[in-house]
């Protein structure tokens, strides 16, 4: 882009500022103004929605007094993300209980679950545990001892072969197909495990103690040792029954938790979920968590009617802090809505929450998932998918997101972005009204890649046409090709189109 240095006294201002904007197509007004030809489109909330598996648009040609330099179109759809596809199962076959993702950096995944015995996964011919005898192996990319094991694509560390504690374990992959055991990373007391996050070098390791209670948390410098990390205590004292948090850590480095807050449904009836999800930021992830506005609130009516229900765990795990299982809360009518078990993750700065679904009615249960342009605001519900108790985590990795559940099956999409799109823009050269020169018709899409140093926040590149070739005109006019090529319910929804100068 050239940059050509004059006086703003030598230009009208009007003129001046004119020629930074953008030419932007950003609301449903603005598309349907816009819009003079189009075939297999539907313009509804606000975005241009393909109604069959093609669909065109042609915008008018837009008209400038003066002759302008496009520089690029970029086109952002919608924040919903349907674009999920399953998969079997993730992770190795003796995982079990909620599973916790973990991404460290590009080629170094972490899975962590209770260790399990037998798995019903295990292929016709392999041999049973007992009559199994490890082999020393080696593996691409793992510099450490290897010792074979009865299920396919594991391996265990030396850390795997130290005695299990009760509680968690760690896996590590470098492909997200092949497993290698580590071993305990929390102690029995410390079993209810519900969010990792990588700070600095260090995972923590958050768990609920006593279920469903105030999150404590671990930092672990070094997942390969077999051991527990530092067991730090109470991180988060909860002003509310319920927990199954999810962590997640924003690019300044603060800690933001969201968590269940029970204080409006008797939780004990609806999968120990809530309508209602608490927020809450730290400095440094270990303590001094303030709460500010809920991150979800689908509450219905209050009656300002008290009830109560009893939780199986908390005086059995911490009679101390916990002298009786009584708990309250206030009636709401209708019946809600309730979600939990969080799970968060970050796309340039588009933040999504992943969880428990447990739809009011019938209760046939799936994961669920919301969005929010900034974490400090309120999330909207973006749509459900599979059926049973999931208990979801959600990460990125090898290119692509994963979406691991308790469910028979878990998830990977290419990302929030749809294929696919084709885009050209035309100029008017001579002030005829009519397009003369064309841009090629040209695919774009969104990229995404790892920020080092975090796990859960996510680069987007976003979709960008690069027509800075195009000669200098009077007009513009923008044409858009959106073919649906999933196989799944997604499809290529755009949000806003925007065309620069320069």
């Amino acid at each position: 882009m050239k940059i050509i240095a004059v006086s703003l006294f030598a230009l009208p201002l009007a003129q001046s500022l004119f020629a930074a904007n953008p030419l932007a197509i950003a609301s449903e007004a603005e598309w349907k103004e816009s819009i003079i030809a189009s075939e297999g489109i539907t313009i509804r909330n606000g975005m241009a929605e393909p109604t069959s598996k093609i669909g065109t648009i042609r915008t008018k040609v837009y008209k400038f007094d003066q002759k302008r330099s496009a520089s690029s179109l970029r086109i952002r759809q919608s924040a919903i993300w349907q674009n999920w596809n399953p998969i079997e199962n993730l992770g190795p076959a003796n995982l079990r209980d909620a599973p916790v993702l973990l991404t460290v950096g590009p080629g170094d995944y972490w899975i962590f679950g209770r260790y399990g015995g037998l798995q019903s996964k295990r292929k016709k011919g392999q041999k049973p545990e007992a009559s199994f005898t490890p082999e020393p192996a080696k593996l691409k990319d793992f510099d450490i001892p290897l010792m074979t094991t009865p299920d396919e694509n594991q391996y265990n560390a030396p850390g795997g072969l130290k005695k299990g504690r009760g509680g968690y374990h760690a896996w590590q992959s470098r492909d997200m197909k092949t497993w290698v055991h580590h071993g305990p990373v929390t102690e029995g007391f410390s079993k209810w495990v519900t969010s990792a996050e990588w700070v600095d070098g260090k995972a923590y390791i958050y768990y609920d103690f006593p279920n469903d209670q105030d999150p404590h948390v671990y930092v672990d410098a070094d997942l390969t040792d077999g051991e527990p990390g530092k067991n730090m205590g109470l991180a988060v004292a909860d002003p509310s029954h319920g927990s199954d948090a999810g962590f997640i850590r924003d690019l300044d480095g603060k800690m933001h938790v969201i968590i269940e807050d029970w204080s409006p449904i008797s939780a004990n009836k609806r999968s120990w979920d809530s309508p209602l999800a608490g927020h809450a930021v730290s400095s440094n992830g270990l303590n001094g968590f303030k709460f500010g506005p809920p991150a979800v609130d689908n509450r219905t009516k209050p009656t300002g009617k008290v009830a109560t229900y009893k939780h199986p765990h908390w005086m059995k795990e911490d009679p101390e802090r916990f002298p009786s299982n009584i708990a309250e809360y206030e009636i709401h009518q209708p019946e809600q809505e309730a979600y939990g078990d969080w799970a968060a993750i970050c796309i340039g700065g588009q933040y999504y929450l992943f969880g428990d679904y447990d739809p009011a009615g019938g209760h046939q249960m799936a994961v669920g998932w919301f969005t929010s342009p900034s974490i400090d605001q309120q999330f909207t519900w973006c749509d459900k998918i599979g059926n049973g108790h999931p208990d979801p985590d959600v990460c990125f990795a090898e290119g692509q997101f994963y979406l691991a559940t308790q469910q028979r099956t878990d998830y990977v999409s290419p990302g929030p972005w749809v294929e696919s799109v084709e885009a050209r823009v035309g100029v008017d050269t001579n002030n005829d009204s009519r397009i003369d020169t064309w841009s090629k018709w040209s695919e774009i899409r969104e990229r995404y890649d790892y920020i080092e140093g975090f796990s859960k926040q996510v680069k987007r590149t976003p979709a960008e046409l690069d027509v800075s070739d195009l000669p200098p005109g009077h007009g513009f006019q923008i044409e858009l090709k959106l073919t649906d090529t999933t196989g799944n319910k997604s499809k290529p929804v755009i949000e806003s189109l925007s065309l620069s100068f320069e």
